[in-house]
């Protein structure tokens, strides 16, 4: 298979600390097993039933479709899939604009994979693509709120490092943030997410 970004965005994220021990973006090459790509209008189903499939409840695919309604929020090109070898959606990975206090960040979630393509790689290579993705547009910032376990080997630490937290109570390891751009102060202080987050 072949992913259908270009050379300079074939990488992923991983954790080299900065003079401060933080973790930052640093590029390698990405899984070649997966094409990823993003998102069109016509993957929209597809994505909807990934999200269904992949969560105990329609809440994370009715979050994308109340996302995709927020001008404010919705990123056109910062919502990814990993194609099945048949061409179509196995996974979905999505970015939308947050804030911590003024200053602009990005929210990941969700990142889903079909029942039939999990632990395969599909998950952890259209993380890597759409972070890819937002790097290259110029984004310094992004914010998870999942597994501790899972997101640190994209580079992610606890956002609690840089002085962000989240508006509710949340144990601090599951509270994430990865720097894109070291060159662009982090800034401090709450996550203000959009409003289909309800939070």
């Amino acid at each position: 298979m072949t992913d259908h970004t270009d050379n300079a965005s074939r990488t992923e994220a991983s954790s080299t600390p900065d003079e401060y021990g933080h973790g930052v973006y640093v590029p390698r090459p990405v899984d070649p097993r997966w094409t990823t790509r993003p998102e069109t209008p016509a993957d929209r189903a597809a994505v909807h039933a990934i999200n269904t499939a992949a969560f105990p409840t329609r809440d994370e695919a009715d979050l994308v479709d109340a996302l995709r309604a927020d001008a404010e929020a919705w990123l056109p090109e910062l919502g990814h899939v990993a194609e099945a070898p048949d061409g179509s959606p196995a996974a979905y990975a999505l970015l939308t604009r947050c804030r911590v206090g003024d200053a602009p960040a990005l929210a990941l979630a969700p990142v889903a994979t079909s029942p039939a393509y999990q632990r395969q790689g599909a998950g952890q290579a259209v993380v890597r693509a759409v972070l890819n993705a937002a790097r290259m547009r110029g984004e310094a910032l992004v914010l998870v709120l999942g597994h501790p376990e899972y997101y640190p080997r994209f580079g992610f630490v606890p956002a609690s490092r840089y002085g962000i937290r989240p508006g509710f109570e949340v144990p601090d390891e599951a509270m994430m943030a990865l720097v894109l751009d070291d060159s662009v102060p982090v800034p401090a202080g709450m996550i203000r997410y959009p409003a289909a987050f309800g939070v």
